[in-house]
């Protein structure tokens, strides 16, 4: 039997997301492709209901059973497992939609059973991120916030490297269905203190920042 070289395996993990990615950071820091400016003035979703993701905890109290509350993760595939509740999707749900659903699974065990959720430690969906590529201090996704601008967003991740291309950073975001890449100034923001390069961000949000090759 023949087996298949490494090489010959190793493209098969090359996914066309990594590529993509890898092409805007090279061509940003490049400055070989231009994008209009960040708009200063955004759409905010109405509905900002916290919901809650993988790598969540979650503090789930069962009134009056001390033995069935406990503070759980939320797997990487959503799930989460308690006692006498097995596999239960949590993601993309309020705390307040997860309670009713344990609370409906509990009743096959308890009379009128009352759960309450409280999120501790707050990840959230990927759509409800902001992630940071390339040259921040500490690349990261970022959980959005109501009214988060990109200032905030340098904070978390504490700023640009030394060899970062900041004004020819660029925000990915999804549109109407669509993706639009817009130009920011995060050297003139981070470095020069110009407040008028601080724009608004949105959830789903990817901030890349290129490294300067010239």
């Amino acid at each position: 039997m023949q087996i298949p070289s490494i090489r010959g395996r190793a493209r098969t993990f090359v996914r066309p997301g990594i590529v993509a990615a890898l092409a805007l950071l090279f061509l940003a820091g490049c400055g070989t492709v231009s994008h209009p400016p960040a708009p200063s003035e955004v759409d905010i979703p109405e509905d900002r209901s916290y919901l809650v993701g993988p790598g969540d905890s979650l503090n789930i109290i069962v009134w009056g059973n001390p033995e069935l509350s406990m503070v759980v993760p939320v797997r990487p595939d959503g799930m989460i497992t308690t006692p006498l509740v097995e596999d239960l999707d949590a993601s993309d749900k309020t705390p307040t939609q997860l309670a009713r659903d344990i609370e409906e699974d509990l009743r096959t065990y308890l009379r009128d059973p009352v759960v309450t959720v409280i999120v501790t430690g707050f990840v959230g969906p990927y759509h409800q991120q902001v992630r940071v590529i390339g040259q921040a201090a500490q690349p990261q996704a970022v959980q959005y916030r109501e009214h988060m601008s990109v200032m905030d967003v340098m904070i978390e991740v504490g700023g640009l490297t030394e060899f970062a291309a900041g004004n020819r950073a660029i925000i990915v975001r999804e549109e109407n269905g669509e993706e639009n890449i817009y130009n920011v100034r995060l050297d003139d923001l981070v470095n020069r203190g110009d407040i008028a390069a601080n724009v608004p961000m949105l959830p789903g949000d990817v901030l890349v920042i290129p490294e300067s090759f010239f």
